[in-house]
């Protein structure tokens, strides 16, 4: 159950940080728009609202390691797949707790969802040689 409550709030997060790049709304705009939505109540709350504080606060980094990662300018990258990276980049650097392959994956399915056709194949590549150096092998 914690794992799909866990899944929903990635979810509504990358709903949000689309959100965020489309409407130019604010994180607390989001935190006060997002409660309405139905699947709100499946999620795991706390860390919808820990992960939009901690993309938010760390964006220009974030977006560095997506240069550093991929091949493609960040601005070029599609609104879906850059909200992707931004949650799977921060849960790396952030939540050793989540095993790399839960983060990777998690984001591949969300890309596959929502983003582009085929995009889940970049997402998978920049996050595998992003894990290679922000996670220590193994984790």
């Amino acid at each position: 159950m914690a794992v799909r409550k866990r899944h929903r709030a990635r979810r509504l997060a990358m709903q949000a940080l689309y959100q965020a790049q489309i409407s130019g709304h604010d994180t607390q705009e989001l935190l006060r728009q997002f409660p309405e939505r139905p699947e709100y109540a499946g999620a795991d709350i706390q860390y919808f609202e820990m992960l939009l504080h901690e993309v938010e606060s760390s964006k220009d980094e974030l977006d560095q390691l997506i240069a550093e990662f991929g091949d493609i300018p960040v601005a070029q990258i599609d609104p879906v797949e850059h909200a992707v990276l931004w949650l799977a980049l921060a849960e790396l650097q952030r939540h050793p707790e989540v095993p790399r392959r839960v983060v990777i994956n998690e984001a591949i399915e969300l890309t596959k969802a929502f983003g582009a056709e085929g995009g889940h194949r970049y997402i998978n590549g920049l996050l595998d040689r992003a894990a290679g150096q922000l996670r220590a092998p193994g984790t």
